[in-house]
């Protein structure tokens, strides 16, 4: 049940439980720890959010939130740790929001040896989710910093980040990719035109991340970004990952290019974890820590299922088995069962289901070859497709109203309509699948689309056989908008670049359950 809390009570639950506001702080210049990386929130619900902060050195992170800018109101929480064995990042679940309110929050971290010394602060603010039905608001994508393509304040850095923040969204949902830990970022690269894209560098990234710190920089480099960063402060993440995160392709099945020196794939992808929890602002699971499958409910229109496609999968392979089990897993039997559960019970008009990986679109695990995704060629359901027609199945027969598949992964924008009508495997009620990214990385496709599930390409926007991996300065990268009517329900999806040109858009109406 979600509880509207009053403002008025938002304040009285601050001054009778969390404590009152800080007093004022010294200022001694350098000594004062500071905030390294910007500030995050995100996981945002009707009552609650998530904030991270990064210091400089051992601290302790102080946290004011207010409904007000000018913090007026503010009331302090008590202050928790950002240890080197966490690389002095820290979050909070900060409870007891009103809905539907404008948060502001503001980060300053305390030196842990001289406890009178602390720093500036940085500012943030979200939206908590809506107990009405009002307008919602959101964007997605993925794929960030990959194929080489790093930050170059020549063509405004991470440009795409300040295209999706003018359209000031509730929240972004990031598809996965986040970082590309596999992938070296060189000061220059040359174009096909002649030109030099010029990278900002760090040493970290001058090869393959194989350490905890060097999977924690390749994060850090990219909240270095002035774009990222202004977003982030703004904006709240509903983060997944996908295979970049530890390196291309990654399953138990990986063989490691000579590039690594760690040749152990489970020991990368623990590193990769760890940091991956570290640097964003995610609610942590008691049950299964490090778990980044999750139900994130946004008011009474939306419930997002953010799902987790690399954990639990079987070794890549041919991807043909025609039985279920070990081979053929893709999400896992538990996080089916977690899928299923929470889609019966959601009573949220729409359903986006927030997949890493495109359902029909074959991605190949080259050059060993094998299925990176689901799909693998026309015909029935077959391999992971199973657990794929599982779920359509289940969609169908509880009934599930209104499923929205949002997706990123093969750098490119594309909008999939699934009909049973054309499908090998027909249990399923027609739905669509939309695909957006890169935010900045290289831009490739299209990829060939399978036909087990039906789908029909509605819109492409591709580079083209002869012209891949393009630079983000060739302009084609995308993200996408969705916007959900309060009063109609109806969800308008909006596929975009990164001048913000609005290149294909359809609305679909929700359908009663």
């Amino acid at each position: 049940m979600n509880i509207k809390f009053s403002r008025r009570r938002f304040l009285a639950t601050g001054a009778g439980v969390l404590g009152t506001v800080a007093m004022p702080y010294l200022s001694r210049a350098a000594d004062r720890p500071a905030v390294t990386h910007g500030v995050q929130s995100g996981d945002v619900t009707v009552d609650s959010g998530v904030v991270w902060a990064r210091a400089d050195r051992p601290a302790q992170m102080l946290v004011e939130v207010a409904t007000t800018e000018s913090f007026r109101d503010a009331r302090a929480l008590p202050p928790i740790a950002a240890l080197p064995e966490s690389d002095f990042t820290a979050k909070m679940l900060i409870e007891n929001l009103p809905a539907s309110q404008d948060i502001f929050y503001r980060i300053r971290f305390r030196d842990l040896s001289h406890g009178a010394i602390e720093g500036e602060p940085v500012t943030g603010r979200f939206q908590t989710a809506p107990a009405d039905r009002r307008d919602v608001s959101f964007v997605w994508g993925g794929d960030v910093a990959g194929q080489g393509w790093g930050i170059n304040p020549d063509d405004g850095g991470m440009f795409t980040f300040s295209a999706m923040r003018k359209h000031r969204p509730d929240f972004f949902l990031h598809s996965g990719d986040t970082i590309y830990a596999d992938g070296p970022i060189v000061s220059e690269v040359k174009l096909a035109d002649g030109k030099i894209w010029k990278n900002v560098t760090i040493p970290e990234k001058a090869k393959v991340a194989e350490t905890l710190d060097e999977y924690r920089a390749a994060h850090k480099y990219n909240f270095t970004d002035e774009n990222l960063r202004a977003f982030n402060a703004e904006v709240p993440i509903f983060v997944q990952w996908d295979d970049h995160e530890v390196t291309n392709n990654w399953s138990l099945s990986k063989e490691l290019p000579a590039a690594y020196k760690e040749r152990d794939i489970s020991l990368l992808a623990a590193r990769a974890g760890r940091a991956f929890h570290e640097m964003y602002p995610m609610r942590e699971s008691i049950v299964e820590p490090g778990r980044v499958y999750r139900q994130i409910s946004y008011g009474p229109h939306l419930d997002v299922f953010v799902l987790d496609e690399r954990s639990y999968r079987g070794p890549n392979g041919p991807n043909l088995e025609t039985e279920y089990g070990p081979a053929s897993y893709f999400l896992g039997p538990d996080q089916i069962a977690w899928l299923k559960r929470g889609l019966l019970n959601s009573r949220a008009t729409w359903k986006v289901i927030a997949s890493d990986m495109p359902l029909s679109l074959i991605v190949s695990d080259t050059p060993k070859g094998g299925s990176e995704a689901t799909a693998q060629g026309d015909g029935p359901a077959r391999g992971r497709e199973l657990e794929i027609a599982d779920i359509l199945r289940f969609i169908k027969m509880a009934p599930i109203s209104n499923t929205v598949w949002l997706t990123a992964d093969v750098h490119y924008a594309a909008a999939h309509y699934y009909d049973p009508n054309k499908a090998q495997f027909q249990e399923f009620e027609p739905f669509w699948e939309f695909v957006s990214g890169p935010l900045h990385a290289g831009t490739f496709g299209p990829n060939a689309l399978d036909n087990t599930f039906g789908p029909e390409v509605r819109f492409v926007k591709a580079p083209g056989k002869e012209s891949q991996n393009l630079p983000p300065s060739a302009g084609m990268q995308f993200f996408g908008h969705v916007k959900i009517d309060g009063a109609s329900g109806q969800m308008t999806v909006t596929l975009r670049d990164r001048a913000d040109v609005a290149l294909w858009s359809t609305t679909l109406d929700p359908k009663q359950a």
